[in-house]
């Protein structure tokens, strides 16, 4: 298996809304993006899967020198194969992989925020990061289009923060605010034994209309000369948007299960996007 083939499997094994996106870019960019987010898959699948936070801290170890390695020329994984050949084209640096790692670190550090504005600290390396690299990919012109990928990013990750809480409930993290929890007077318990209420469904609302302003705030940041670039990113917005109404059509019934978009409705929001400009 080549490196390219290895990146390839990777992302669509994971059958992320992100992959639909990538069909529609041009081969250059779309091997780029591929290669990035297998890395971001890679590094993100050490925290999820590794059960041991001893071994799973040797591997981010790991793959920091791997990156190191893999910018002095030195690449030895198949995901650093594939991308570093067309890193410098797209301008993506050290410091956007390493960020990506420095965020999956906090998952093994810290299971609770406190308030907002630590969650965007944690929200900024494993998805504003992302936007960033992504926008640049894309093919970004203007440099006030990195506000509005960070922007864009943030709303994606809160997203799967409202879709995942059951799941990551059970691998012991709450991404809810603490404060915001004690705000609507939900317990801690509550999520981890998976007990629904009014007040776990006002909590949910509070964060899903917070999730509304950041799309909003992203797409009015975004310049008018890189609207045609970034169709990828806006697919990706109408996919996650799209699920983010599902959630709330559903009364936020996250704790249970994931509630998820058809791959055949995800291709048809990114066709739209693509083309018809809409979402």
């Amino acid at each position: 298996m080549t490196p390219q083939q290895y990146v390839q499997q990777k992302a669509v094994a994971s059958g992320s809304s992100f992959y639909y996106a990538f069909l529609f870019l041009p081969a250059p960019r779309r091997a780029a993006i591929t290669a990035f987010y297998a890395f971001c898959r890679e590094v993100d699948d050490v925290v999820d899967e590794v059960s041991d936070p001893g071994v799973a801290r040797t591997k981010l170890a790991w793959w920091q020198a791997e990156v190191s390695k893999a910018y002095a020329g030195q690449p030895t994984h198949p995901v650093m194969l594939a991308l570093m050949p067309l890193a410098a084209d797209y301008g993506i640096e050290q410091r956007h992989l390493q960020a990506v790692i420095d965020g999956c670190q906090m998952d093994l550090e810290q299971t609770r925020y406190l308030d907002f504005a630590g969650l965007q600290g944690y929200c900024h390396l494993v998805a504003g990061v992302v936007g960033e690299v992504a926008a640049r990919i894309f093919g970004q012109t203007d440099p006030r289009t990195t506000e509005y990928a960070h922007r864009l990013g943030l709303a994606f990750q809160l997203t799967n923060i409202i879709r995942d809480v059951g799941e990551d409930a059970m691998l012991g993290r709450i991404y809810l605010p603490v404060s915001e929890l004690q705000q609507f007077d939900v317990k801690a318990h509550e999520i981890l034994k998976r007990q629904y209420s009014d007040r776990f469904t006002a909590l949910m609302r509070f964060q899903a209309e917070r999730a509304h302003r950041l799309y909003d705030e992203a797409f009015a940041l975004l310049p008018d000369a890189d609207r045609r670039t970034q169709k990828p990113g806006l697919m990706m917005a109408s996919i996650y948007r799209t699920l983010l109404r599902e959630i709330e059509h559903e009364n936020f019934q996250v704790l249970h299960q994931r509630i998820r978009l058809t791959p055949l409705r995800k291709f048809w929001l990114a066709w739209k996007m693509q083309a018809l400009g809409r979402m």
